[in-house]
């Protein structure tokens, strides 16, 4: 369970990483829209681990490890915006988000589980 405390950060670190993605996403990543779905700080707010979404990209591995390798820039950057709200500015790890991924998978499944019970249900009645 998150603090209060985490929890803020935390929201602070997400809005002002999507504010950096969407000016100067495009240098890192062009053509793809990156998301930041959600950021979990650690109790003593030095990591952030940043989960991210990526629309227009076919390669999420390629453009996971292309928004490492700029992290260094992104942490510097993040720095910038908030150094007057914090003490430390937190060390930066980035995820894929596969949610949406896990989502449609389970809804494939169901969808499949349904068409099979259907033609049971008809023959019974």
């Amino acid at each position: 369970m998150e603090s209060k405390r985490q929890q803020k950060f935390a929201g602070v670190i997400q809005e002002d990483l999507a504010a950096i993605f969407q000016r100067e996403g495009m240098n890192f990543l062009p053509n793809t829209l990156v998301t930041i779905t959600k950021v979990r700080v650690t109790p003593d707010l030095a990591l952030a681990r940043v989960f991210l979404s990526f629309f227009n990209n076919a390669n999420t591995q390629l453009a996971l490890q292309t928004i490492k390798l700029h992290a260094s820039e992104i942490r510097y950057k993040l720095g910038s915006r908030i150094k007057d709200q914090v003490r430390i500015i937190p060390q930066l790890e980035f995820f894929v988000d596969d949610t949406s991924d896990y989502v449609e998978r389970m809804d494939k499944i169901f969808d499949k589980i349904h068409k099979e019970e259907n033609p049971a249900d008809s023959g019974q009645s």
